[in-house]
């Protein structure tokens, strides 16, 4: 079981994170904010035939005004991570190297997270 809380430091425009277990088994766990921001982490794995199945979801929450109706409503963002592991072939040194390799893409000053969220590709 990882740490309880996970503290993530602040990093503009995300305010430091301080993730509590809110309910945990042994498939994952789901963990929340403490602060006014409405952050969720979530962690599930399973084990099945074809391998082992990794799955990290972060959800902010937000009051949002509609431009349509001028009405305020919660809307929630998602972001995830999932890996999956084939029952051979590929070590836990290996998989580590290619989530790196993934997360490491998205850093890149010739990709971003935002040139990807402008749909480029």
């Amino acid at each position: 079981m990882l740490v309880d809380p996970i503290t993530v430091a602040a990093a503009a425009p995300t305010p430091a994170l301080n993730l509590y277990v809110v309910k945990s088994d042994n498939y994952g766990s789901e963990r929340r904010h403490d602060g006014t921001d409405k952050y969720v982490l979530t962690f599930n794995h399973s084990t099945g035939k074809g391998g082992d199945r990794h799955y990290m979801q972060m959800k902010l929450t937000v009051d949002a005004v509609s431009p349509y109706t001028g009405l305020t409503s919660q809307q929630t963002a998602t972001a995830s991570l999932s890996v999956s592991v084939p029952p051979f072939g590929f070590t836990s040194t290996a998989m580590v190297a290619l989530v790196k390799a993934l997360t490491d893409t998205l850093a890149d000053a010739d990709v971003t997270t935002a040139k990807f969220l402008n749909f480029q590709s």
